[in-house]
């Protein structure tokens, strides 16, 4: 197994501390902050732990209310609200410091039958048409600006192959708008729980950017203060999350120092497996900033 997929799901085994309260800690990688999806997952798997095992999370609404410290563990604290002869509900609240950072409310039903219906994913490269980290790394970070090529060489348990680049490479007004593949480095098997959370985890990466784009701006241009703001994913059918999915994003509006960004998420035959939405800050810096 990969390093940084064996780090990952050891972040995701969070540590029982009594009934209804988990303990979570943050990989050594420097950052200043945890990663949002990170807080996410682990406040899943929190939720997940308390669940019956036949039921299966078909969606989940987070706030981030403050930065998480990534030097100290997190303390998932889960209330069971309801336990339905369909659904399960709990509301699990991330703690450091005495203060929440994060609440997180999910849903959980057993498996039924009923009517479907789907989008249509859009026709892009497949992920072995378009350039891979090796090859993007040596055409193409090679001469992009420092913050972009530092984000995209950083080792992670996931691979991403965005079907275009140009978003990330000038500074033109360009529709709000990207598609990328992705696909965690491993295979870490069928488990749906496991392939839930890390779903959550890689879903918060790249998503806030596209808010961006209409602006002739991304996550790394320093004119801009960036942060997720909130998180919500809808699981409609089984997925694996080490087999490629199509992310596809965008954003149907800025205002009032937010960007909202939409998600999609198909498998390669084109299954709609999961849809994800994002209200971010994207605040234009000045001199004198008001706390988030």
């Amino acid at each position: 197994m990969h390093e940084n997929v064996r780090t990952l799901l050891d972040t995701l085994e969070l540590e029982k501390l009594e009934e209804n309260l988990f303990r979570g800690t943050s990989p050594d990688n420097g950052w200043q902050r945890v990663f949002g999806g990170q807080v996410v997952a682990q406040a899943l798997v929190a939720a997940q732990n308390t669940v019956a095992q036949d039921r299966h999370v078909h969606s989940l609404h987070g706030y981030f209310i403050r930065p998480g410290d990534p030097t100290i563990p997190i303390v998932y604290e889960v209330a069971r609200l309801r336990d339905g002869g369909s659904f399960t509900t709990r509301v699990v609240t991330g703690i450091q410091h005495g203060e929440a950072i994060f609440t997180l409310s999910a849903s959980f039903q057993r498996p039924e039958k009923g009517l479907e219906h789907q989008a249509t994913m859009p026709k892009v490269p497949g992920p072995d048409d378009i350039i891979g980290q090796e090859e993007l790394t040596t055409r193409i970070l090679e001469s992009a600006p420092d913050a972009v090529r530092h984000y995209w060489m950083r080792p992670r348990p996931i691979e991403f192959r965005p079907v275009s680049f140009e978003h990330y490479l000038t500074g033109d007004k360009l529709p709000p708008a990207q598609n990328v593949w992705v696909r965690c480095l491993s295979d870490i098997g069928d488990d749906p729980k496991l392939n839930a959370a890390v779903l959550a985890y890689l879903s918060d990466m790249t998503l806030l950017d596209t808010s961006l784009f209409a602006h002739g701006m991304s996550i790394f241009d320093r004119r801009v203060q960036a942060a997720s703001l909130d998180h919500a994913m809808w699981f409609h059918r089984p997925f694996r999350v080490s087999e490629w999915l199509l992310y596809t994003q965008d954003s149907p509006s800025s205002s009032g120092g937010r960007g909202l960004t939409r998600g999609s998420l198909f498998s390669a035959d084109g299954t709609l497996v999961a849809s994800v939405a994002q209200e971010g800050l994207i605040r234009l810096r000045q001199k004198s900033q008001p706390d988030v």
